[in-house]
């Protein structure tokens, strides 16, 4: 049996997860994908794209894809392809995306994403009877599945459950991979850099290069000041205003803290970035993308608590890693983060974020003592591996 995997936006989460399925699936895959560049181009144009360039195969039986492809206009384009069984995996939803300016919404994403994932209804009514799923008002909800909210990671499928797993960032065409079950990894995967747009990869190594054991190693853990880790892309949706405002008044306050600014980089920066790597100065760690995959863990298994202040969010791998490396972490009050994290890591606004941040900064021990009171292992490949054969491996029915 043959898995097409097809990934318009080959980077971040995207490319992770594909990279994790291309690399653990028993079955015979073929991985077609684009750059990580020009997200809304991308979303417009790939299917005319993979149409033309993704082979011609009677081996095929599943397609698996992520919602930046309008899978409506592929499966019309490609009719050999419409007619397999198909898995769509949402990482974002487009209808409720934050706009960066105030400006009408181009609705034309979220137009695609509704095309992609409609089904009439008696598939509906199909779906509900042999998978589980309830309706919910015009949306559907599967049951029974364990360690799946509905709002954290959505996959669609015909005829199997839909499951969500850990997963957060080059380029590439179409490759085909032929691979038995190896081991599950012993951490999860952190993704190769795409081309670099860090603005301060010259500047100082002291502060910018990965140096964090040279730092360290001569403070008292016990003594060290407050290490934050912010591993989240540099992006608008990440709310990063937010997050800097409440280290700048840390700083203000003469409050001692590191902080570690790990995220990847694309084409537009926000202005705080820039404003921020002035202001905090001496408290940066490290400021950019870490390419290497042990170097970023061992970044955060260094740092003492991890923050998100993002304003949309379906998961959130990069606080599942941190939290798994160690870090305390501290959330919105809000999207996915309440059905992940106990309520005690939660905040509602800016100001309990700065007042939890104050106490830390004073009182570093409290959250190096701390035992982490949730759990990560459901997130694992080695708890949800099974479940994703199970979904990649099941053949297509007559009646859908």
């Amino acid at each position: 049996m043959s898995v097409l995997l097809i990934e318009p936006f080959y980077g971040g989460s995207h490319k992770q997860l594909m990279d994790l399925l291309q690399e653990e699936l028993q079955e015979d895959c073929v991985l077609c994908t684009l750059p990580a560049k020009k997200w809304h181009w991308k979303a417009r144009t790939s299917a005319l794209y993979f149409m033309q360039t993704v082979p011609t195969s009677s081996n095929y039986r599943i397609l698996f894809a992520s919602s930046v492809l309008n899978l409506a206009e592929l499966a019309a384009l490609r009719p050999d392809l419409g007619k397999l069984k198909k898995v769509l995996y949402f990482h974002e939803n487009q209808l409720a995306y934050p706009v960066q300016k105030c400006q009408e919404r181009d609705f034309q994403y979220g137009y695609n994403q509704i095309l992609s994932w409609f089904m009439p209804e008696h598939k509906l009514a199909h779906l509900e009877k042999v998978i589980g799923v309830k309706r919910n008002g015009d949306s559907y909800q599967s049951e029974g599945l364990p360690g799946q909210q509905e709002s954290r990671a959505v996959m669609k499928t015909s005829d199997a459950h839909p499951e969500s797993g850990l997963c957060e960032p080059q380029p590439g065409l179409c490759t085909t991979q032929h691979k038995g079950l190896p081991s599950p990894p012993a951490a999860p995967a952190q993704a190769e850099a795409p081309e670099s747009t860090n603005p301060y990869q010259g500047e100082d190594k002291q502060c910018l290069t990965f140096n964090l054991s040279n730092i360290l190693s001569g403070l008292d853990y016990q003594q060290r000041p407050l290490h934050i880790a912010w591993p989240h892309r540099w992006e608008h949706d990440k709310d990063p205003e937010t997050f800097f405002k409440v280290l700048m008044k840390l700083k203000e306050q003469d409050l001692p803290f590191y902080v570690s600014v790990l995220g990847e980089t694309f084409s537009e920066i926000p202005d705080i970035f820039s404003e921020a790597r002035e202001v905090l100065g001496s408290s940066v760690l490290h400021w950019g993308y870490l390419p290497s995959k042990d170097d970023y863990f061992r970044a955060l298994c260094t740092a003492d608590v991890v923050i998100s202040t993002a304003k949309h969010e379906f998961f959130g791998v990069a606080m599942i890693e941190a939290v798994h490396c160690g870090c305390y972490p501290l959330c919105p009050k809000a999207l996915v983060y309440p059905e992940i994290f106990p309520a005690e890591y939660l905040y509602s606004t800016p100001e309990q974020l700065f007042k939890r941040l104050q106490n830390f900064c004073k009182r570093p021990d409290i959250v190096r003592k701390h035992l982490y009171k949730g759990e990560t292992a459901g997130f694992s490949w080695a708890a949800l591996g099974s479940k994703f054969r199970s979904l990649l491996a099941a053949e297509p029915r007559e009646d859908l």
